[in-house]
């Protein structure tokens, strides 16, 4: 797989904080969702495939260790959702609200 953020790659991902790091992960998930709905599978794939790339870059960082169980977790819901039988049964709303929290908590600087 060829990075697509390779400056962010390059290491300053980890300069963001966590809710940062998700929160951008979270704008990738609601372009591919909203590609998605519009009927445009390639953009969506596209887009989720950079979510997943953003969220590597998050469960890389050491900074997060004492979290990896919960940021696996969601990559795994993830690609259940995108690519797989949504066998969690997640929702567009679910993933809306799960990121906005993140979003939220990055603007507030959190």
């Amino acid at each position: 797989m060829t990075a697509q953020h390779r400056e962010l790659a390059a290491g300053r991902w980890c300069k963001f904080s966590l809710a940062e790091q998700l929160a951008n992960t979270g704008s990738e998930v609601e372009r591919a969702l909203n590609w998605r709905q519009r009927g445009n599978a390639e953009y969506s794939t596209k887009a989720i495939e950079r979510a997943l790339e953003l969220l590597d870059l998050t469960i890389a960082d050491a900074r997060h260790r004492g979290r990896l169980r919960e940021l696996t977790r969601l990559r795994e819901v993830l690609v259940d959702y995108f690519y797989a039988d949504n066998g969690y049964g997640s929702s567009p709303a679910r993933w809306r609200t799960y990121f906005n929290a993140f979003a939220f908590a990055a603007r507030s600087g959190r």
